[in-house]
C-alpha cells in the first residue's frame, strides 16, 4: 500500500502530483487504442476480462512490449531518384525501385500538406515527385523545380558533418582500412596477451552482416527504413573475398614491428590531403600530449545525456534552441561501425548548431574500441568522444560492454590508455554507480581515472540492477564529486526543474548537471535552467515545438513517403515521454518531479487535454496533426503496456 504525506490542504498519495481540484477527472474511463496490433488488443481485452470476473482490484497491466513490429516499406512502390535528374539509372535492369513514372503519380496518395519543408526553406527539394508536399515544386509538366535565388543562398551552407563516405565504408567492409597507429597503441597498452578480440566478433558477424545487406538491397521488402536511402551500384564483396582479405590484413599485422617507441604515421587513403596555410604543423607525425589536445571547458555547462532512439539529431536541434550547451550522439556499437553499418553511422551526424558535440561508443574489447576512435577522430568533426560505461541493457552487459567494464578494471584501463593515443580530443566517461543493487563502486574507479588521464566523468546516480525503480542517489554522487577534484564531474538523475538545478549543483558540488528524462518530458527546462524561472509554456507553443521537430524530422529524414514514416515513429516515441508533463498552471505546487505522475485530468483547453493523454491513439492524432493522415492500416505499439490502455 502506498505511503501517504500529509500536505498543507490534506493527505496526499505518495508518488501523484498534486493537481488543483477544478481540473481533475474523475470520471475518466479508460479505452484501448485502435492504433495497437491485434496481439496488444487481444491482450489488454484479456485483462479487462480478468478484471471483470473478480480478479485481484488493483492488478495493472504493466511491463514492455519488447517485440515491437518494425516498419517496411515496399521499394517497388517507392520512385528512382534517377528520374528527377539528366543521368540515367546506374542500376540499369536491376534497380529495385520503380520507373514508372506515371504509374507512380497515378497510385501516388494525396499530399500530405501544402507547404513542403525543404522547398521553402533550402529552395529545392530532392525527394521530387516522390515528396509527400511535391505540389509545392512540382510543375504542370511534371517537373521538379528549384527556387534558384533561394538555392544558391542555402546550398554552400553546412546543414550537418559526419556523413559516411561510401569509400569509407567500403573500406572498412573490405578491412582495407589502415589501423596501424591502433595496433601499435595496442601493443603499448596491452598487459598480456588478450584471448578475446573483438576482431574476433567483426570476423564472426561480418559474413552475416553482408549477406543480411545484399538480401535487404534485392528483396522488395526493406526492413531497414534508414539504410536503404542509399543505394548505389559498389557491390559488397563475397564471402571468399572476405576471408582473404582477413588473411592478408592478419598477415600485414604481424609485420609491424612490436617497437613500442617508435612513431607510426597514418598511411589511410580514407584521410584527405589537407592544404595548410601559414605555419606548417606536425600533428600529423609526433602525437599530442595530453596536456596538448583539443581542449574543450565543460564546466558549469548544461549537457543532454545521450538518449538511444529518441536522441536522435532533430530533437538536439529542438534542445539547442531551449539553451542546452552540450549534446552527445546517440549510443553507437563500436563493432557495427567498425563494420560499416550505415545505420549505425547515422548516429554520428551532427548538426551545425551543435556548438559542443560528442560520440558515445559502447563496446568490450579494447581493439575494436580503439580502432573505432581511430576512424572517428580522422574522418569526422567531433569536440570528444564519450565511453559508455552505464548501459544496463542484458544484451550488452552480457557481453562485457556498457555497465560490465565497471567490474573490468584492467580491460578498462586498457581501452582508456589506448584509445588516448589515437585521439586528438578529449575522452570522457559515463557511468552508472555500480552493477548490484545497494553495492556502489564508483567511488573506487573515479581516482583511477584520474591516473589514467580522463579530463570528465559524469556519474548516473543509480546501479545497473535499479534501472528507474528508485530515486537518483544525490548523496552517493556528492561523495564521488568529493573524489573526483580536480577532474571534471557531472551528476545525472531525476532534475526536471531550475529549483531541483539549483539545489544539486550547490549542495554536490558537481561541475555540471546532465540531463536526461526531464529533458524528455519538457525540452524548454533547459530555458528555466538559465533563466531561472517556472514557465507556464501553453499547449500552443508546445505544439509549435513538434511542429519544429516534425519539419526537422523531414529534413533529416526524407520528405517521401518513407522519410515521412520514420519522423512519425520517432515522434510518437517522443509523445510517449511528452505526455507526462504536467502544465504549471494545473499543480497546487510547483515544480513537478520526475516520479509524480498525476492522477487523471483535464487541460485549461481542448489541446491541453489531448497532449496530457497516455492513450497511444491520442500521440497519433496529435502527429496527423503535424504530418497528415496515417496511412490505412498504421499501427503503433508503445513500449509500455500501459499506455496501450489509458
Amino acid at each position: 500500500m502506498a505511503s501517504l504525506d500529509q500536505g498543507g490542504d490534506g493527505y496526499h498519495q505518495s508518488g501523484v502530483a498534486r493537481i488543483k481540484a477544478e481540473f481533475l477527472d474523475p470520471n475518466h474511463k479508460p479505452r484501448t487504442a485502435e492504433v495497437l496490433p491485434e496481439e496488444a488488443k487481444a491482450e489488454i481485452e484479456q485483462h479487462t476480462q480478468e478484471q471483470s470476473e473478480g480478479g485481484p482490484p488493483k492488478k495493472k497491466l504493466k511491463g514492455r512490449n519488447k517485440k515491437r513490429p518494425r516498419q517496411q516499406h515496399n521499394r517497388g512502390t517507392q520512385i528512382c531518384n534517377s528520374l528527377f535528374t539528366e543521368n540515367p539509372c546506374k542500376f540499369g535492369e536491376k534497380c529495385k525501385f520503380s520507373h514508372d513514372l506515371d504509374g507512380y503519380m497515378k497510385n501516388k496518395p494525396k499530399d500530405l500538406g501544402e507547404k513542403c519543408y525543404n522547398f521553402t526553406t533550402f529552395g529545392y527539394c530532392k525527394y521530387g515527385l516522390a515528396c509527400r508536399f511535391a505540389a509545392t515544386h512540382t510543375s504542370d509538366d511534371m517537373k521538379n523545380m528549384r527556387n534558384d535565388e533561394l538555392y544558391e543562398k542555402t546550398s554552400s551552407e553546412v546543414q550537418w558533418f559526419n556523413n559516411l563516405d561510401k569509400n569509407l565504408q567500403i573500406k572498412l567492409r573490405k578491412r582495407e582500412y589502415d589501423f596501424t597507429r591502433s595496433q601499435t597503441a595496442l601493443q603499448k597498452h596491452s598487459h598480456k596477451k588478450e584471448q578475446n578480440s573483438g576482431d574476433a566478433v567483426i570476423k564472426k558477424n561480418m559474413d552475416s552482416t553482408n549477406d543480411n545487406e545484399d538480401k535487404a538491397q534485392s528483396n522488395e521488402i526493406d526492413t531497414n527504413p534508414i539504410d536503404t536511402k542509399i543505394h548505389d551500384a559498389d557491390k559488397i564483396p563475397s564471402e571468399t573475398n572476405i576471408k582473404s582479405e582477413i588473411q592478408d590484413t592478419q598477415k600485414a599485422n604481424h609485420k609491424v614491428k612490436e617497437n613500442k617507441d617508435s612513431t607510426t604515421t597514418p598511411t589511410s587513403e580514407t584521410v584527405p590531403a589537407i592544404r595548410t596555410m601559414g605555419a606548417l604543423t606536425d600533428e600529423d607525425t609526433i602525437k599530442l600530449r595530453p596536456q596538448e589536445r583539443k581542449k574543450v571547458d565543460f564546466s558549469d555547462k548544461l549537457y543532454l545525456a545521450p538518449l538511444t532512439t529518441v536522441g536522435n539529431l532533430p530533437y538536439r536541434r529542438v534542445c539547442k534552441e531551449y539553451g542546452v550547451d552540450i549534446t552527445c550522439g546517440e549510443m553507437a556499437m563500436c563493432t557495427n561501425l567498425l563494420q560499416g553499418q550505415q545505420s549505425e553511422w547515422a548516429l554520428l551526424k551532427r548538426h551545425h548548431t551543435e556548438d559542443i558535440f560528442g560520440v558515445q561508443l559502447c563496446g568490450g574489447f579494447q581493439d575494436t574500441m580503439t580502432k573505432c576512435a581511430q576512424v572517428i577522430t580522422e574522418t569526422t568533426n567531433i569536440d570528444f568522444i564519450d565511453i559508455n560505461v552505464g548501459c544496463p541493457i542484458d544484451l550488452v552487459f552480457k557481453r562485457g560492454e556498457g555497465s560490465a567494464l565497471m567490474g573490468r578494471t584492467a580491460r578498462f584501463e586498457t581501452i582508456i590508455k589506448s584509445m588516448q593515443e589515437v585521439i586528438d580530443v578529449p575522452l570522457t566517461v559515463k557511468m552508472r554507480t555500480g552493477i548490484y543493487d545497494d553495492k556502489n563502486i564508483a567511488h573506487q574507479l573515479i581516482p583511477k581515472l584520474k591516473d589514467w588521464g580522463v579530463p570528465m566523468c559524469t556519474l548516473h546516480g543509480r546501479t545497473r540492477e535499479q534501472r528507474y525503480t528508485k530515486l537518483a542517489d544525490w548523496d552517493y554522487i556528492k561523495q564521488c564529486a568529493k573524489a573526483a577534484k580536480p577532474m571534471t564531474f557531472f551528476g545525472n538523475g531525476d532534475v526536471m526543474s531550475y529549483q531541483e538545478a539549483n539545489l544539486r549543483k550547490e549542495t554536490t558540488g558537481v561541475s555540471g548537471l546532465m540531463l536526461a528524462r526531464g529533458a524528455l518530458i519538457k525540452p524548454w527546462v533547459f530555458t528555466e535552467i538559465k533563466e531561472q524561472r517556472d514557465w507556464d509554456i501553453s499547449s500552443g507553443e508546445r505544439l509549435d515545438m513538434l511542429q519544429r521537430y516534425a519539419n526537422y524530422g523531414l529534413e533529416h529524414w526524407g520528405s517521401d513517403q518513407q522519410g515521412v514514416d520514420i519522423t512519425r515513429k520517432f515522434l510518437l516515441e517522443w509523445l510517449s515521454f511528452l505526455y507526462r508533463y504536467i502544465p504549471v498552471g494545473i499543480l497546487e505546487q510547483a515544480p513537478q518531479r520526475i516520479n509524480e505522475r498525476p492522477p487523471y485530468y483535464v487541460g485549461r483547453n481542448d489541446l491541453e487535454t489531448l497532449m496530457a493523454s497516455g492513450n497511444c491513439a491520442d500521440w497519433v492524432k496529435i502527429s496527423e496533426m503535424l504530418l497528415g493522415p496515417v496511412p490505412d492500416g498504421f499501427t503503433f505499439l508503445p513500449k509500455h503496456k500501459a499506455n496501450s490502455y489509458k
